[in-house]
């Protein structure tokens, strides 16, 4: 008989095909009595596909054995009462790094040389009536980064190609990195013509770009962020774009998405994505793989391809 699994959210059309080919599947976000089904597939359930799993799930599946999150950010998941119900968690990693880093320095573009701003201009028929703005360029600067994981050195690498300065902070210095290592934030923002958020969310990371961070950067300072909004002071963000105190910032995520600060919506010195980071068919499509290889992994009794607990 095939394993059986809950499904958490809706995920990639190719990953649930290939769940429901090995294993039998049962979709908690489509049910019409959520606590009806989890009552009734209890005792069966032995994995779970897909994110936003608390305590309170795991308690409803004593059989539960491991949680396959679509996604490298785990943040949805509880993993120390993960790891206190002898539960194994596993994330998407490596496949999503090229596909964030593009969309980063992507953004970095836009907001330098107001893409979408200048589009609009041509689009409106304002050309005919004088020429755009100078702006900046990305050579020449320093981009400092949060967060120098797997997608932290693909942006640095992207970054080193358009002739900036890399500089980066982390929670410990990696001596194998060329990179000029800050052991503060604030100070690092200070020296940074750019500030690239690219940490993982979670509690330990909640708002640590502070309006003290946000203040070192300066009005000639842009911020971008492509890893969770919570890592912000998202009010103190917004209020420092409207008086020019924040130079600029580009954002593919944020605090409570897909609600946006309305504020945003209206100022030029922004560009704004709707949390598209890994958002290809190619990075998805290997993701929803990776999600399917690590549950028929852990069920074989194979090594898992990536573990997060």
């Amino acid at each position: 008989m095939p394993v059986e699994i809950l499904q958490t959210h809706k995920l990639l059309q190719s990953c649930e095909e290939a769940l429901a080919a090995k294993f039998t599947v049962h979709k908690l976000h489509e049910a019409a009595d959520k606590d009806a089904l989890l009552a009734e597939v209890r005792d069966r359930v032995r994995g779970i596909a897909g994110g936003s799993v608390k305590p309170e799930l795991m308690d409803k599946l004593p059989k539960l054995e491991i949680i396959a999150n679509f996604g490298v950010g785990y943040d949805t998941i509880d993993t120390a009462a993960a790891r206190q119900r002898n539960i194994r968690v596993t994330n998407t990693p490596n496949v999503l790094n090229d596909a964030v880093a593009e969309l980063t320095i992507g953004m970095m573009i836009a907001l330098a040389r107001r893409i979408p701003q200048a589009d609009q201009f041509v689009r409106q028929g304002k050309w005919t009536a004088g020429t755009f703005p100078l702006l900046t360029e990305l050579n020449g600067k320093t981009v400092g980064i949060l967060g120098l994981g797997r997608i932290g050195k693909e942006i640095a690498v992207r970054a080193q190609a358009m002739k900036m300065r890399v500089v980066y902070h982390g929670r410990h210095r990696q001596s194998d990195e060329p990179f000029i290592f800050y052991d503060s934030l604030e100070d690092m923002a200070r020296d940074s013509d750019w500030l690239v958020i690219i940490a993982p969310g979670g509690k330990g990371t909640d708002g640590i770009v502070s309006r003290r961070v946000l203040e070192a950067l300066g009005p000639e300072g842009y911020l971008v962020n492509v890893a969770r909004g919570t890592l912000i002071d998202e009010p103190a963000m917004v209020e420092m774009l409207k008086n020019k105190t924040l130079g600029g910032a580009a954002l593919d995520v944020f605090e409570k998405e897909p609600q946006v600060p309305a504020e945003l919506l209206a100022l030029d010195n922004v560009a704004l994505s709707p949390h598209q980071g890994s958002a290809t068919h190619q990075t998805r499509n290997k993701m929803g793989k990776m999600v399917v290889d690590n549950l028929d992994a852990h069920f074989r009794g194979d090594p898992l391809l990536s573990t997060v607990v």
